[in-house]
């Protein structure tokens, strides 16, 4: 577990629902100034295909927006930073308008085959791609430039990973195809058996 991560999220009343309902409370140890991205979350980062993001508006609620583009869309910059494309939308701009007046967001990653997710804390910024083709050339493959239209940086506070208890394994098209691929040719070998044997 990360610890700048527990830092951040367990306030006050956090710490006091924990006594209220368990008994006591986690303690919170020293932590660096934020938690570096490792090989292990690289990997899974760039794997991912599609992840929700969380804003802040500026009447104080929470947003929720999920964010999708070809596999490995979300790129890791460096250990404490990640990017990637955004593409043309609903035109309601409410990410990129909440950003403009509180820079935190919380992303949360998810692998539903492997049970797994990672919840990352930080700080975006947002750059007009018409003012900036030469990060859309850097941050998106060729075939989506024309709908690119802004790009964001994040730059990681903290991170962690949740356990697997209660993540229904769910699967994309390709994964189900890949999966029974090897079924239906062990059906057509079967097929053809019976078909040369009658």
């Amino acid at each position: 577990m990360a610890e700048r991560f527990m830092q951040n999220v367990l306030t006050p009343s956090v710490l006091e629902a924990q006594e209220h309902y368990y008994g006591h409370r986690a303690s919170i140890g020293s932590a660096p100034d934020r938690d570096s991205l490792t090989d292990e979350e690289r990997t899974f980062v760039e794997a991912r295909d599609s992840f929700y993001m969380a804003t802040i508006t500026e009447s104080g609620w929470p947003y929720i927006q999920h964010r999708g583009g070809p596999r490995g869309f979300l790129k890791v910059v460096s250990p404490t930073q990640l990017a990637f494309a955004d593409f043309t939308g609903n035109r309601q701009m409410l990410s990129t308008g909440n950003l403009a007046a509180n820079d935190r967001v919380a992303l949360f990653l998810m692998d539903y085959p492997r049970r797994e997710r990672l919840k990352i804390l930080g700080h975006a910024r947002i750059e007009d791609a018409r003012q900036h083709p030469e990060l859309v050339a850097q941050f998106a493959e060729p075939e989506v430039h024309r709908i690119v239209e802004r790009l964001f940086f994040i730059e990681v506070i903290s991170f962690d990973w949740n356990c697997p208890k209660y993540i229904t394994p769910r699967y994309t098209a390709a994964e189900v195809e890949k999966a029974v691929e090897p079924l239906r040719q062990r059906i057509a070998e079967l097929e053809a058996q019976l078909k040369f044997q009658n």
